[in-house]
């Protein structure tokens, strides 16, 4: 798997609230050339799975949360390098989507770091934890979610795509959060999704959506960008992996990105 570095040609800034905090931050996107890291304080968090250190509904890198949406957009744009520096412990929010990160990094422009090489994926990687699964192989970035929330409305959702900055930005790049409207207010009472109105949550009700949904399978699409963001912890450029998940979260996700890290290093 040969492939090309790049970073950003110009920093590029958000301000915004914290998704579950509600805490107001600026965060920066920098140039940068030793891979993607987080900068908190003086704390530096290289964007590796080893690093990740919690995942309620969210993936918390160090003691940076919520890093998966900007994650994905770097993914999206395959962008290898940059030092993401915070005055707060969490991603600004925006509208709960990858999009806002990913127009904006786009128009930063970027600059070639040189050729990477990393070794291809020799076999079909699994996890599995039924009813969770997540199959990976080296590919041709093709990537399916298949949602699915059994006898309770939306029932069944599935989207796939081909890995290609225009389709995620197309296709996926403004799919949102989403909770189920029975179980918003134990969110809020876990001290969670505090940053998150109605413009930047999709509500699942029991029969449809609370509120205007921007693809009819909104919350599929969600889990799709939310995996693509855990799984470029690993640092293998989404194009080359081939990969197809059903009902996996953050803890499955960064599990499938430690065995992609441990299979290249040849350590299984």
């Amino acid at each position: 798997m040969t492939y090309q570095r790049k970073t950003l040609a110009n920093s590029v800034s958000f301000e915004g609230i914290g998704l579950h905090s509600a805490a107001p931050v600026k965060m920066t996107v920098h140039p940068g050339a030793e891979g993607i890291a987080f900068r908190y304080g003086t704390d530096r968090f290289a964007a590796r799975p080893e690093n990740v250190t919690e995942t309620t509904r969210s993936t918390k890198l160090g003691t940076v949360c919520t890093i998966e949406h900007v994650m994905s957009a770097l993914a999206g744009l395959e962008i290898t390098d940059a030092e993401v520096e915070l005055n707060a412990p969490e991603v600004p929010g925006m509208d709960g989507s990858a999009l806002p990160f990913f127009d904006a990094l786009e128009s930063a422009g970027t600059t070639d770091l040189g050729i990477a090489e990393l070794p291809p994926l020799f076999r079909r990687l699994f996890v599995h934890e039924d009813p969770i699964k997540i199959a990976i192989s080296d590919g041709n970035g093709h990537w399916r979610y298949d949602y699915n929330t059994g006898d309770r409305w939306p029932n069944a959702q599935s989207f796939e795509f081909r890995a290609t900055s225009e389709s995620y930005r197309e296709q996926l790049a403004s799919a949102r959060t989403f909770a189920f409207f029975e179980e918003v207010p134990k969110i809020i009472a876990a001290g969670l999704g505090l940053g998150l109105d109605e413009n930047s949550v999709l509500i699942l009700g029991p029969d449809g959506y609370k509120n205007e949904a921007r693809f009819p399978d909104e919350p599929a699409r969600h889990k799709l960008l939310d995996l693509i963001g855990d799984l470029y912890l690993s640092g293998v450029p989404i194009r080359f992996l081939n990969l197809v998940a059903e009902k996996s979260g953050h803890r499955t996700n960064i599990s499938a990105a430690s065995m992609i890290r441990r299979a290249l290093e040849n350590k299984d």
